[in-house]
């Protein structure tokens, strides 16, 4: 494996990356499911720790993601996410023309165990997932959304989007909620990322384009 990664920042405790589509974030299970972030980052940065994720992107979901190098940009990191200091946005396109120009979803949902890692709704059982929407533009067919997300459920954006009691339209290419049929091809991009510095303390904001 030939290490390829965007880095878009990286100091002695920190890397920041652009996520491509398709791509997971941390090594899965089998030899085929090894190419990583994660994977990439330990044969680019000699001395990273052993486990540098603190958050994830969906395999298909692209954009920014932050990772430690040592262990107290770990901690610090992950206690930042713990605690809702994060400021993440994302943007999508969506199948459909949305009803509305921004609004809050509020919907409880839970894991599929019959079809993992589906998620379905359930108001009796399922955990509340919270997102903040405003729509961006609008062409014949599709609709394109800014995302914040209050709280980091699995799979959150994409059922909020595409659930009837969510948006009512699906992200475009997503294959699990949506008509999507092929890997790398989800129209979901984490865009903006915000946090304190483990070791300074001061406040980063990263943005980078979506490639749709």
């Amino acid at each position: 494996m030939t290490p390829t990664l965007d880095i878009i920042h990286r100091d002695d405790m920190i890397v920041v990356v652009n996520k491509s589509s398709g791509m997971l974030s941390v090594p899965g299970r089998g030899p085929l499911n090894q190419v990583s972030v994660v994977q990439y980052l330990l044969q680019l940065v000699p001395g990273c720790i052993n486990q540098p994720s603190v958050h994830r992107l969906d395999m298909d979901t692209s954009g920014l993601m932050v990772l430690a190098l040592t262990a107290d940009g770990h901690r610090h990191l992950s206690n930042q996410f713990q605690a809702r200091n994060v400021e993440k946005t994302y943007e999508a396109l969506l199948a459909g023309d949305v009803k509305g120009d921004e609004g809050s979803i509020e919907l409880p949902f839970r894991l599929d165990p019959d079809r993992r890692p589906h998620q379905i709704y359930d108001p009796v059982h399922g955990k509340i997932g919270v997102t903040r929407w405003r729509v961006l533009a609008r062409t014949p067919g599709f609709t394109r959304v800014e995302f914040i997300p209050l709280t980091g459920r699995t799979h959150q954006l994409r059922v909020h989007a595409a659930h009837p009691l969510g948006l009512h339209c699906p992200i475009v290419d997503d294959r699990l909620y949506g008509s999507g049929t092929l890997p790398g091809k989800l129209k979901l991009h984490a865009r903006r990322l915000v946090f304190d510095h483990p070791g300074s303390g001061a406040r980063l904001a990263f943005e980078c384009t979506p490639p749709f």
